[in-house]
C-alpha cells in the first residue's frame, strides 16, 4: 500500500514557475513507476508526465515537453514536477499516481495509487 500526498500548488502568473512535490509513504517506493496527471473543471483527467522506478526514463505529453520536468528522489520517497513557462491552460488540479512496474505508464487506468491532488491556477 502506498499513500501519496501532493504539495506545491498555488496561484501564479502566466510565464511563472511552480514545483510540485508528491511524498509517498509505505514500502518500496523505489520500485514504483510514478506519473503526474491533471484535471481541469469539466474535463477528463489528462496525462502530464511519467517516470520509471529508477528515474532513468521520463515521458511527457506533447504540450508539456520542454516546459515541465519530472524527477524523483528515491531516498526521500518523493517525485517532483517542475513546471516552467506556465500558461492559463495549465490551470487544473494536479495528481500524482503510482504503480509497480519497470516501465513508464501514461494511461490513468494503469495506475493503482493516487494522491488527493493540488490546485494550480495560472492567471493571464
Amino acid at each position: 500500500q502506498v499513500q501519496l500526498v501532493e504539495s506545491g500548488g498555488g496561484l501564479v502568473q502566466a510565464g511563472g514557475s511552480l514545483r510540485l512535490s508528491c511524498a509517498a509513504s509505505g514500502r518500496a517506493f523505489s520500485s514504483y513507476a510514478m506519473g503526474w496527471f491533471r484535471q481541469a473543471p469539466g474535463k477528463e483527467r489528462d496525462f502530464v508526465a511519467a517516470i520509471t522506478w529508477s528515474g532513468g526514463t521520463t515521458y511527457y505529453a506533447d504540450p508539456e515537453k520542454g516546459r515541465f520536468t519530472i524527477s524523483r528522489d528515491n531516498a526521500k520517497n518523493t517525485v517532483y514536477l517542475q513546471m516552467n513557462d506556465l500558461k492559463p491552460e495549465d490551470t487544473a488540479v494536479y495528481y500524482c499516481a503510482a504503480r509497480g512496474g519497470r516501465m513508464f505508464y501514461i494511461k490513468s487506468y494503469e495506475y493503482e495509487y493516487w494522491g488527493q491532488g493540488t490546485q494550480v491556477t495560472v492567471s493571464s
